[in-house]
């Protein structure tokens, strides 16, 4: 199960559009993933704020990064996001101790 610090990371850096379209990018192209040209040509983003949005993703463990080469390929990683939902998901239905003040 992820640990709340690590579902906070997670959840911080998809919280910004670019890296959630960047994300998105590099779950479609699969296991082979995408590099840094070809995901800014997709994304429309200068090199400088893509390395940014990139950074936070793979801090956040979303992202890994492989040298090939003189080319670098991202991948997504949805391991860590299948363990924020399983984070949130064991807390379903668990309900709350509610006092009889709380009850209403």
């Amino acid at each position: 199960m992820t640990p709340p610090q690590d579902a906070t990371r997670i959840f911080s850096a998809l919280g910004h559009a670019a890296r959630l379209d960047l994300f998105r990018l590099l779950v479609r192209a699969g296991p082979e993933g995408l590099n840094i040209g070809e995901i800014g040509r997709e994304i429309g983003l200068p090199a400088s704020t893509l390395a940014h949005h990139l950074g936070m993703l793979v801090e956040a463990g979303l992202v890994t990064q492989e040298r090939r080469g003189r080319e670098v390929m991202n991948r997504a990683q949805l391991a860590p996001l299948r363990g924020v939902l399983g984070f949130l998901d064991a807390e379903c239905c668990a309900g709350l101790a509610r006092g009889h003040a709380d009850a209403a």
